[in-house]
């Protein structure tokens, strides 16, 4: 049973990790892989509305993922977009990346290897992971815009969507902390904090929603 308080630390990290950008048209979308489809959905619609010519799907498997997409998360998306009516030509694939940060590395080469020159990027994440995925762009690719996108939904929403709160409150704890630690290891910039989100963190940290914590060297 998830408390009343951890439901509202978990708020509290989910409003923080929105970055609250307009879309706007891009030269590229970048769909970042993870167990919810609902990312593939997203950039689909972004598509659409005309705010991006071509798509990038990148991401290998996880543990989480492993079961449900056993052919890739890129591979997954890809698949879905193909079933909402995007043209192939307009969906690249990167198979690879098992992190944010090679997400962003992979896809960069991906596109140089095809020759497409990116000033902007329209960056779809999972909603709670905006920021996180923000700032790893930032640092990985900074010569380039970073749009950040995501579904337009609640926290409750989210959650409701996934159908396992447990694992979106780990996952929420989980991308708090390597904003915390990840820019000591060059991996993203760093950005400030406030006070109540990081109080909110520790205490979910010690409600024990650490299951995907980067463990201590």
């Amino acid at each position: 049973m998830i408390s009343v308080q951890a439901w509202s630390d978990a708020q509290r990290l989910w409003d923080f990790q929105q970055m609250h950008h307009e879309p706007r048209p891009c030269s590229v979308g970048i769909g970042l892989g993870s167990h919810d489809v609902g990312v593939a959905d997203v950039t689909v619609d972004l598509y659409r509305r005309g705010m991006m010519p071509l798509i990038v799907f990148t991401g290998a498997t996880s543990r989480t993922t492993r079961e449900r997409m056993p052919k890739g998360e890129a591979e997954h998306y890809r698949e879905r977009a193909m079933e909402l009516g995007v043209p192939a030509h307009a969906v690249l694939v990167e198979p690879n990346a098992r992190n944010t940060g090679e997400n962003v590395r992979f896809s960069r080469s991906l596109l140089a290897e095809h020759g497409v020159n990116v000033s902007s990027v329209l960056l779809v994440s999972k909603p709670y992971e905006e920021r996180r995925a923000y700032a790893t762009a930032c640092k990985l690719w900074p010569e380039v815009e970073i749009v950040s996108a995501s579904a337009p939904m609640t926290f409750t929403e989210y959650v409701d969507s996934i159908q396992d709160s447990r694992l979106v409150l780990d996952m929420l704890v989980g991308a708090q902390q390597r904003l915390l630690i990840y820019p000591e290891q060059g991996f993203m910039i760093r950005q400030e904090i406030p006070e109540s989100v990081m109080a909110a963190y520790e205490r979910l940290c010690v409600d024990g929603f650490t299951s995907r914590l980067v463990p201590a060297p």
